[in-house]
């Protein structure tokens, strides 16, 4: 979808846009189809790129994703949503970790060591 439709797609068009995108990326990945799943990268970044841009910012439009029964798409609205709705998002990140919905399940782990990292106490020094 080019620049112009997604300006003029609806909320609803360019959900069903991520959906379609993210499912077809989970299939690509399993196949190891590494070209077509970076071209299809490119294109989910233009429609949380159009949301995001929208009044209100309207990413938060993909946070009933979450509920959705393909790991890809969960996945890709948790990440998309991190700065939204964090705590939101790191449980949809921790369920499709705990699920151990693979590949998906790396890719929620590392996401929640980066945006959720485990704050250490500080060391003793005195002994």
């Amino acid at each position: 979808m080019n620049r112009n439709k997604l300006e003029s797609a609806t909320e609803e068009e360019l959900l069903e846009y991520f959906v379609a995108i993210a499912v077809v990326q989970d299939k690509a990945m399993r196949q190891g189809e590494n070209a077509k799943y970076n071209r299809l990268y490119g294109e989910m970044d233009a429609v949380k790129q159009e949301l995001r841009q929208r009044t209100g910012d309207q990413r938060c439009a993909l946070i009933p994703l979450y509920e959705h029964p393909n790991a890809q798409v969960r996945l890709k609205a948790a990440i998309a949503t991190l700065a939204l709705a964090p705590a939101a998002a790191r449980q949809a990140l921790q369920i499709i970790s705990d699920r151990q919905e693979y590949p998906q399940a790396a890719d929620a782990r590392g996401m929640i060591r980066v945006s959720f990292p485990v704050r250490q106490p500080p060391r003793s020094t005195a002994r």
